[in-house]
C-alpha cells in the first residue's frame, strides 16, 4: 500500500529533502570534482550548488535573491544545503554561469539510468518510445544569444521524452529559431523509436534516419505527394483507412530515396497521416504510438507551471542550461521518490505535500536543531 510521509521527527526519520536526494547518494563519490578557477577558493561546492537548484525548482521562490535569503535565514536550508559560511549573490551567480555543467550532465545521466531501471514500463509491447519536441523558454533582452525576433528573446529546449516511464531523456539547447530536425539523431539511442509532429517532416531526414538505423513515427502533412509501392491489408471497422509502402514527395523535385510506411487514420472526424519505418507493428499500433506523443506536451506544460522554470536566475547559455538541468534533475528525483513512496507518477499533490513537509521540518528544526555531527554529515560535500 502507498504510504504517506509524516512531518520530520528529528529523532527517527531523515528530512524529506534528504529522502528526495537519496538517489544521488548512490553515485555521489563518482561525480567529477568541481574545480575552482585560478587560485580562487570555491564559495560553493557542487553538492551545495545542486541542492540549491533542486530547492529552487521544488519551491515557489520569486527570484535568485529569494532563494539566497532562504539559504541564509531558513534553519533547514542553512543546515543541509547552504555553504557553512553562506553565499553572496555575486558568488552564486558566478557559480551558476561558470561551473557545474559537466557534473550536472553526469548526475542527469545517472538518474535517468536509475529511473529507467526503477520505474514501471508502460506500452512495452510497442518498444522503447521517445517523443521528440522542442519548447520555447522566454528569455530577457540581455540574453542576446537567444535570438528569436528583433523584439523578442527566446531559447529553445529540444528534448527526448521517455514515453514508457514518463521521464525526460536527452536534451539540447538552441536559440529560439533553432532547427529541430537535425537534432533527432542526438536525442535518440539505438533501438528507440522517435515520435514527432509535422514540424519534423523532411524527406532528406527520413532517408538519413533510415541510413542511421533510427526508428521513427512522424506525422506528415495531408497534402504530401505520395507514390504507392505496395498496400497492406486493413482491419475492418477500425480507425485505420490506409496502410501502404510509399515514396514521399515529387520525383522531379524532392522525394524520399528510401520508401516509408504510411498509415492513415481518423479520430473524432480528424484525419492523420503518419510516416514510419516500423513494419513490425499493426497499423493500429502505429496510430497509438503517435497518439502517445501528446505526453511530451503534457510534460512541458506541467514542468513550466509547477517546477519554477521561471524566473530565470542565470542568463548566459551556460548558466541557462545549468538552470534547465537543475529543473529536469528535480523532476527525475520526484519521479523516483513518488514511485518509491507512493507507487505513483509525479503529481502536483505529491509535490505540494513534499513542500509542506520540508516547511514543517524547518519549523521543527528551529526548536530541535540537529546535533553538530548530524549536521556535518549532511552539510559536508566533496570539494
Amino acid at each position: 500500500m502507498p504510504r504517506t510521509l509524516k512531518a520530520h521527527d528529528p529523532e527517527s526519520q531523515e528530512p524529506s529533502f534528504q529522502e528526495l536526494w537519496q538517489p544521488v547518494e548512490k553515485f555521489r563519490d563518482d561525480i567529477p570534482l568541481l574545480q575552482s578557477r585560478g587560485n580562487r577558493q570555491l564559495k560553493m561546492n557542487f553538492e551545495q550548488q545542486l541542492k540549491s537548484l533542486i530547492l529552487f525548482h521544488l519551491e515557489e521562490y520569486e527570484s535568485a535573491r529569494h532563494l539566497l535569503q532562504v539559504l541564509e535565514q531558513d534553519d533547514f536550508a542553512r543546515a543541509f544545503i547552504a555553504p557553512p559560511e553562506g553565499i553572496g549573490r555575486s558568488s552564486y551567480g558566478e557559480a551558476l554561469n561558470n561551473r557545474g555543467l559537466e557534473q550536472l550532465l553526469f548526475v542527469y545521466d545517472k538518474l535517468q539510468a536509475q529511473a529507467t531501471a526503477t520505474l514501471p514500463k508502460a506500452h512495452s509491447q510497442l518498444g522503447e518510445l521517445v517523443a521528440i519536441d522542442g519548447t520555447l523558454i522566454d528569455a530577457v533582452c540581455s540574453m542576446t544569444w537567444a535570438d528569436y525576433s528583433s523584439t523578442t528573446r527566446k531559447a529553445k529546449i529540444h528534448l527526448g521524452f521517455d514515453i514508457n516511464r514518463g521521464i525526460p531523456g536527452k536534451l539540447r539547447l538552441t536559440d529560439g529559431k533553432g532547427d529541430e530536425g537535425p537534432l533527432v539523431p542526438q536525442l535518440l539511442a539505438p533501438g528507440q523509436t522517435g515520435i514527432m509532429d509535422r514540424n519534423y517532416q523532411c524527406y532528406r531526414h527520413f532517408d538519413l534516419w533510415q541510413e542511421q538505423d533510427l526508428k521513427f513515427v512522424c506525422r506528415i502533412k495531408a497534402s504530401t505527394i505520395k507514390a504507392c509501392l505496395e498496400t497492406y491489408p486493413l482491419p475492418e471497422g477500425g480507425l485505420v483507412f490506409h496502410d501502404a509502402l510509399m515514396r514521399l514527395g515529387s520525383p522531379r523535385a524532392n522525394q524520399t530515396q528510401r520508401p516509408v510506411r504510411v498509415v492513415g487514420y481518423r479520430v473524432d472526424g480528424k484525419t492523420y497521416w503518419v510516416a514510419t519505418n516500423r513494419f513490425d507493428l499493426s497499423a493500429a499500433d502505429i496510430a497509438l504510438i503517435y497518439k502517445l506523443r501528446w505526453e511530451i506536451e503534457k510534460f512541458f506544460g506541467w514542468w513550466k507551471q509547477h517546477l519554477n522554470v521561471y524566473p530565470l536566475i542565470a542568463r548566459s547559455p551556460y548558466g541557462f542550461l545549468v538552470q534547465v538541468l537543475g529543473g529536469l534533475i528535480t523532476y527525475l528525483l520526484l519521479a523516483i521518490y513518488c514511485h518509491k513512496h507512493f507507487q505513483e507518477k509525479v503529481s502536483i499533490n505529491r509535490v505540494r505535500e513534499l513542500r509542506i513537509n520540508i516547511q514543517n521540518e524547518s519549523r521543527m528544526m528551529h526548536h530541535h536543531p540537529p546535533d553538530r555531527q548530524h549536521q556535518k554529515d549532511y552539510a559536508s560535500a566533496k570539494t
